[in-house]
């Protein structure tokens, strides 16, 4: 990946409502230059969609909580993300080194239905759970500092 390459994913990262007009021309290219930049870093996978970003309080889903799971059996299959990935509170599922095995990102709209959702996620994937609520966000969907030179140099 080239350093033209990594301004233009810079600028889709920051915002990807930009023209591609207004983008060329702060890069210094013309726009067909910047289309096709695009069309191949998609085709690539380093771009692998676009999407809005919601206010979720002003969506009514108030409470945002980071949930720690950790199997309850051991020996059972690890089927954990498979057994969760129908349940539309959750908004991303990690997994993570330490204590415990993942952790999940939920977005609910008041406590009662964190309380709720949590025994739906003990249930449907027989695990233990450490629940941490957040209070404020101080910041989030901040754009990644990229590499000078990746070994995806190829894309």
């Amino acid at each position: 990946m080239d350093a033209l390459e990594r301004n233009i994913l810079g600028l889709l990262a920051r915002n990807s409502e930009r023209s591609l007009q207004d983008m060329a021309t702060e890069l210094g290219i013309p726009s067909s230059t910047l289309h096709q930049k695009i069309k191949r870093l998609e085709t690539k996978g380093a771009i692998n969609g676009y999407q809005a970003r919601l206010d979720l309080r002003a969506v009514g889903l108030k409470t945002t909580s980071f949930v720690s799971l950790t199997p309850i059996d051991p020996a059972a299959p690890d089927n954990v993300p498979e057994q969760l990935e129908s349940i539309e509170e959750i908004e991303g599922c990690w997994s993570v080194a330490g204590t415990h095995s993942y952790i999940v990102k939920v977005n609910v709209a008041e406590p009662a239905d964190l309380e709720a959702l949590l025994a739906n996620i003990r249930a449907a994937a027989n695990v233990r759970t450490e629940t941490t609520v957040v209070l404020s966000t101080a910041f989030e969907n901040r754009p990644p500092k990229l590499p000078e030179s990746t070994q995806t140099d190829s894309i």
